[in-house]
């Protein structure tokens, strides 16, 4: 039996917040007998267009998929993986290819084999900033990989929209690169949003506090007004049921407590504001409904196990930096801003 779908005014209320940013894209021509290995860099998701095809995905945890024409995909944590010619393939880091500026933030790489003159399969890849905001929690619920494949039942309207890539991606026509990667950041949102749309997948938890019409209430309301001092009598009102009753049904749900829900999402918010929109301390621990600066950076620090102010600096020292050339990370090497919000 199909998941419920989650309500379409729910469903706004979740994305409301989604930022989905391209740092760096690549258009890539792979020829056998070669691989290209992405590393894994924390906090952001890799999006992957196939212009042509076959082409060979071997996934963060291993498993190898097939690539048509016209196929594209998400993998909203990222994590280490590669592009390969054949399924058994070794891959190189791709940084290890020489490559040329196309536009702002887009360049090319030709990964043939020395005097290779087959065309081989071609790709538009994009290293993108993923964040859902309040609900970044959904983020560690998705599937490794998520396909638009899945979508195309539901929203034929993508299919001219991939068929656009594609010609745009073969033809090189003036402004080609440019218009790839806008193309690919909308194909990108439209595959997260149909999978929040379809009920979230698999996910459990506090998803199916989502899927109940009146739980699902009390969350939106808590997104709406973070920084409110709400009360289990009102968060019980809203929910239209007794304080016993709703405590009950919240934990039974969700795993943890109303207080603890509204601290984490509070903690989650301030992670976004500070770290990539870089509002004040001050101003964030106000608009979360802290009485001090002070007592805002005790609760983040017990939360996080660090304080804000090296968050900021964190995201600083990122997004400073002049290019994005990802390596290969251990899964145990995590900072401050690939643990917020999990």
């Amino acid at each position: 039996m199909p998941k419920p779908e989650l309500p379409s005014d729910l469903v706004s209320e979740l994305l409301l917040g989604m930022r989905l940013r391209g740092i760096a894209y690549r258009r890539i021509q792979l020829s056998p007998p070669l691989g290209v290995e992405f590393g894994q860099v924390e906090g952001w998701a890799q999006f992957h267009f196939v212009a042509r095809g076959p082409v060979y995905l071997r996934s963060p945890s291993g498993s190898v998929h097939t690539l048509s024409t016209g196929d594209a995909l998400l993998l909203p944590r990222g994590g280490l993986h590669a592009l390969l010619s054949t399924p058994d393939q070794p891959a190189q880091d791709i940084a290890a290819f020489e490559s040329a500026t196309l536009c702002e933030a887009v360049s090319s790489i030709r990964a043939c084999p020395k005097g290779c003159t087959l065309d081989g399969a071609l790709t538009f890849s994009g290293c993108m900033e993923f964040d859902l905001g309040s609900m970044h929690a959904l983020v560690s619920l998705m599937p490794e990989v998520m396909y638009v494949g899945t979508l195309l039942e539901r929203q034929p309207e993508i299919l001219p929209m991939l068929e656009a890539m594609e010609r745009e991606a073969r033809s090189e026509r003036a402004g080609y690169a440019a218009i790839l990667a806008r193309l690919a950041d909308v194909m990108a949102a439209f595959i997260v949003r149909g999978w929040v749309e379809c009920g979230c997948g698999d996910a459990t938890g506090w998803i199916e506090a989502l899927r109940d019409p009146r739980l699902g209430g009390v969350i939106a309301a808590l997104h709406r007004e973070p920084g409110r001092n709400w009360t289990v009598a009102e968060l019980a009102a809203e929910m239209g049921s007794s304080r016993s009753v709703f405590a009950e049904r919240f934990l039974a749900v969700t795993g943890m407590t109303p207080h603890r829900y509204v601290t984490e999402l509070r903690m989650r918010l301030a992670v976004q504001w500070i770290g990539r929109e870089r509002q004040p301390i001050e101003t964030v621990a106000y608009r979360l409904g802290y009485g001090s600066a002070a007592a805002f950076s005790r609760a983040f620090k017990r939360i996080h196990g660090y304080p804000p102010g090296a968050l900021r600096q964190q995201h600083e020292a990122r997004t400073d930096a002049p290019t994005y050339e990802p390596t290969a990370r251990s899964p145990h090497e995590r900072s401050p801003v690939a643990t917020a919000g999990h």
